[in-house]
């Protein structure tokens, strides 16, 4: 907990309370303890110590520098424990060269080739202490062939208790995230099937979102992910909503008041399904969040112009919120209306593309949808410029060749 209050937590990947981490931290370090007793009651040789399987879960759990900080005192633990310094040394080199071997880790084979180069550090390691203590070939050759073991193990101790602790403290991890961006998860091929033209736009928004978390030091994966998944309450009722429509819109039949609460409830629908199919909090968070409390405009003018009465509330007409409370979940949302604003803008060249950029993020910041997200005004800058570069891309004018003029 010293690491958290000094400020380690700050670069922690996914939101995570103290509490969760002091639990964290202290169920990873009683399950090490209890093996490492167990393999001194049993007689394994201490370089079989799996503090490399601490280091790296907690890293891929948490952070790079929390996992080192942890490794220290379970180091030197280890080693009073087995009573060999030499083994605590070892295994502590070990554990930091498998906190940066699985750096931006987002497959998990990675942790295999984490823990072969673990493997090999401590058999080298090992050899040279040996060597330096004049040991027999026996021993020598036993040493390296327990180190080399001790880093496959912890690879594969990883690989089996990473879901149960992703379980246990709600957190969401980059190779997990990865997973969810499969186009053969349920809910994506549902959303292609009967919902493509919010699939086609999902996929835009994603584009848009990880170049611009990229620019602010965001979460980009997750950013992407959650795009992809941030609309797919539109998916039960598809048709009422314009990039999917094909021919007479269905709101020329209903009330303004009615199709705005078709248009709202997609937020609703889309968390209820969410959570159906057991997606991250991380991701329902930001489809809950994605539209903050944003007023319905298009609906809202309808029915301003057939109101006689003045009864019409603007209340009725906003989304229900809460406002974006992540960078993460502000990004997909200024992504979301900016590719959506994006569709019916005439001749899209990059200084009209800019002016609507800057247009839809003023006009949300003046709105107060980002108050509660930490976007500061040097974050919005770089977020319309490089929405306007992603945008500029997508609609660069192509060249006319020769021969292909239709006649």
């Amino acid at each position: 907990m010293l690491a958290y209050r000094r400020g380690i937590s700050g670069t922690f990947l996914f939101p995570i309370s103290q509490f969760s981490v002091f639990c964290l931290l202290s169920l990873v370090s009683l399950v090490f303890l209890l093996i490492t007793k167990g393999i001194v009651l049993f007689s394994f040789h201490p370089l079989f110590i799996p503090l490399s399987f601490v280091s790296m879960l907690v890293s891929i759990l948490l952070n790079a520098p929390v996992a080192i900080f942890i490794s220290m005192p379970l180091a030197f633990l280890s080693a009073l424990i087995s009573n060999n310094l030499q083994a605590g040394t070892i295994c502590f080199v070990g554990a930091v060269v498998g906190v940066y071997a699985l750096k931006d880790v987002k497959r998990r084979t990675q942790l295999v080739k984490a823990g072969s180069l673990v493997g090999a550090v401590n058999f080298l390691l090992a050899i040279g202490f040996a060597l330096f203590q004049r040991q027999g070939l026996t021993e020598l050759t036993k040493a390296g062939l327990w180190g080399v073991s001790e880093g496959f193990v912890s690879a594969f101790m990883v690989m089996g208790f990473l879901p149960l602790f992703e379980h246990m403290f709600k957190l969401t991890t980059n190779i997990s995230l990865l997973e969810l961006s499969d186009l053969n998860q349920p809910l994506l091929k549902r959303l292609i099937m009967e919902a493509p033209g919010t699939y086609h736009h999902s996929l835009i928004v994603g584009n848009l979102a990880e170049s611009a978390s990229e620019a602010v030091g965001a979460n980009s994966l997750l950013a992407r992910v959650a795009s992809y998944y941030h609309d797919i309450g539109k998916i039960e009722k598809s048709d009422y909503f314009s990039e999917n429509q094909k021919g007479k819109s269905r709101h020329n039949k209903l009330t303004a008041t009615m199709s705005s609460l078709i248009i709202i409830k997609h937020v609703k629908d889309g968390v209820e399904m969410a959570r159906k199919y057991r997606l991250p909090r991380q991701i329902i968070e930001i489809i809950q969040q994605h539209h903050g409390t944003s007023l319905v405009p298009y609906f809202y003018q309808r029915a301003l112009e057939s109101d006689k009465e003045g009864k019409v509330s603007e209340e009725n007409f906003r989304y229900p919120g809460p406002k974006p409370q992540s960078k993460e979940a502000a990004i997909v949302m200024l992504a979301d209306a900016v590719e959506a604003a994006s569709r019916s803008l005439e001749d899209p060249t990059p200084s009209r593309l800019k002016a609507m950029v800057q247009e839809i993020v003023n006009g949300k910041f003046i709105d107060h949808q980002l108050d509660e997200c930490n976007l500061t005004l040097t974050d919005l800058s770089k977020i319309t410029q490089s929405f306007t570069y992603v945008l500029s891309g997508i609609f660069h004018t192509r060249v006319k060749y020769p021969g292909r003029e239709q006649k």
